[in-house]
């Protein structure tokens, strides 16, 4: 068989294919034979009808047309197993079939075209020469006294408080009620925001702004109309940046007393003995934790950087599979929500979702193909002694679950040698420039266009499904935090049967 390669766009093969004279008359024999014993043609027996009367009645272009299509297909895979081509998905036909329908003479070779998706290429830039600008994240001693003001505030003794009013500390026990506010007065109860015998910790910044102050200075017993805004991003869209009236009754006061912070203390809530050793391991951690941001920040620029340095060629085939992974991990997130996927992925709008979405997909793809070109180039591997450890770990933590063995082996030595090639390029590209934390996200935030549409912008377009009757810890508290869409799969997430917690 004659084959002529030709390199296309897109991580693309265009293959010129001759079929011989011989295999399209073969091809042609076996579709006339084969119509003529399931033929069902009045006067004659199936399996008798002479191939003139089929011709006659079929028509010879619908006899010939059944005959191409098997033998282009043929043809193809013939073609990329003698050439040696790793194809990817299905092929494209670049002739026109209705004109080689019309060149096609059995007995007489055939010339066609196709293309074929294959692997996807990169051509990478000088990435040891490159500059990344990342926010450090500095360790906060502070952090340890925090840790321990909270396993103090777990440990503690409530006490009824009667003489005294509420303070800033204490914990209130209430009924309230919320009200729309017309124009400072009580209007007409908001349905789902009261609650009875509702416990409220008497923190700053706890609940909706304003509701906590109103209710230091209360005793036992007396009843305040504390007005309040929702903040203008509240999940409710019906109370999001309105006044509103909280009728709040206060029916008991306790003081929280705190446990003496001792060797003691330390051995109820660690594995401690002293206090010094549990005060000297918090340090470690989140002095560990503080760096290991830092790291996260830096692999972050560098991923970035890779993506503006490389050229890849990526096949529509790797494209559209990264696009299905990503709006179906999306999917899941929302579906832990308890949010209807109807609302989100309505079947009008899917091909725009996957559209918008193939940005998102072909940065996934250069990311992932620079870091395996970095790792051969630099001749970094993943061991098969760390990928059968992790293979081992995360099989025994999903026990019991219906694993995809292949996928996980996949995903953990993907991830084992990503891990090792980001931590060779931190020690080995040329700058890493450290700056405050917090002031690279300010310039991003200033530098993003107001309609601008990413994948992640969607959760703040839904309205989280919240039960009738619900408390302020739902109603009031903070929003629950989506994770990175964008982000690789986690190896803890392979569980084929999607039992796995959030």
């Amino acid at each position: 068989m004659k084959v002529t390669q030709e390199k296309l766009p897109d991580s693309q093969i265009g293959l010129e294919i001759e079929i011989s004279a011989e295999s399209s008359q073969q091809s042609y024999d076996e579709v006339l034979k084969n119509l003529a014993r399931t033929a069902n043609i009045p006067g004659f027996r199936k399996g008798k009808v002479p191939s003139q009367i089929l011709l006659q009645r079929l028509g010879s272009t619908y006899v010939k047309g059944t005959a191409l299509e098997p033998l282009i297909q043929k043809s193809l895979k013939a073609a990329i197993e003698q050439e040696s081509i790793e194809a990817l998905g299905n092929y494209q036909l670049r002739s026109d079939f209705e004109e080689l329908l019309a060149n096609y003479t059995p007995g007489q070779p055939l010339v066609f075209s196709a293309a074929i998706d294959v692997p996807a290429t990169i051509i990478l830039g000088d990435y040891r020469s490159l500059t990344v600008k990342v926010e450090e994240i500095v360790y906060q001693p502070e952090k340890v006294d925090e840790w321990f003001k909270e396993r103090q505030a777990e440990k503690a003794t409530l006490v009824p408080i009667e003489d005294r009013p509420a303070q800033l500390g204490d914990l209130a026990i209430v009924n309230y009620q919320a009200h729309i506010s017309e124009e400072g007065k009580l209007g007409e109860a908001i349905a789902g925001v009261q609650g009875t015998d509702f416990n409220v910790d008497l923190e700053p910044r706890r609940f909706v702004e304003g509701l906590v102050e109103g209710i230091v200075g209360l005793k036992p017993e007396e009843t305040k109309e504390i007005s309040v805004i929702f903040p203008e991003d509240y999940p409710r869209e019906d109370l999001a940046g309105q006044p509103v009236i909280f009728n709040l009754t206060l029916l008991e006061l306790k003081e929280k007393e705190l446990p003496e912070l001792n060797d003691e203390f330390a051995q109820e809530v660690s594995e401690f003995e002293t206090l010094a050793e549990l005060k000297a391991s918090l340090e470690k951690r989140f002095q560990e934790e503080a760096q290991e941001e830092t790291n996260s920040n830096i692999d972050k620029a560098i991923l970035e950087e890779l993506v503006k340095i490389s050229q890849p060629d990526l096949p529509n085939t790797s494209i559209q599979e990264e696009v299905t992974e990503i709006l179906t991990r999306l999917a899941i997130q929302f579906e832990r929500l308890g949010v209807d996927l109807r609302q989100i992925f309505p079947p009008e709008k899917l091909s725009d979702f996957r559209e918008n979405t193939q940005p998102e997909a072909i940065k996934n793809l250069t990311e992932t193909l620079a870091i395996k070109e970095i790792a051969r180039q630099e001749s970094i591997e993943a061991q098969q002694a760390e990928i059968d450890e992790k293979v081992a770990e995360l099989t025994l933590a999903l026990e019991g679950q219906n694993i995809d063995q292949q996928r996980l082996l996949t995903a953990v030595t993907s991830e084992i040698l990503q891990e090792k090639t980001l931590k060779w390029l931190r020690e080995n590209i040329e700058n890493v420039v450290l700056v405050p934390e917090g002031s690279l996200s300010q310039e991003e935030e200033d530098t993003v266009p107001a309609d601008s549409q990413t994948i992640e912008a969607i959760v703040h377009d839904v309205e989280p499904q919240v039960e009738e009757g619900a408390t302020p810890v739902t109603q009031l508290g903070e929003e629950p935090q989506l994770e990175d869409v964008g982000a690789a799969l986690s190896v803890d997430a392979i569980a084929a049967d999607g039992d796995e917690k959030p």
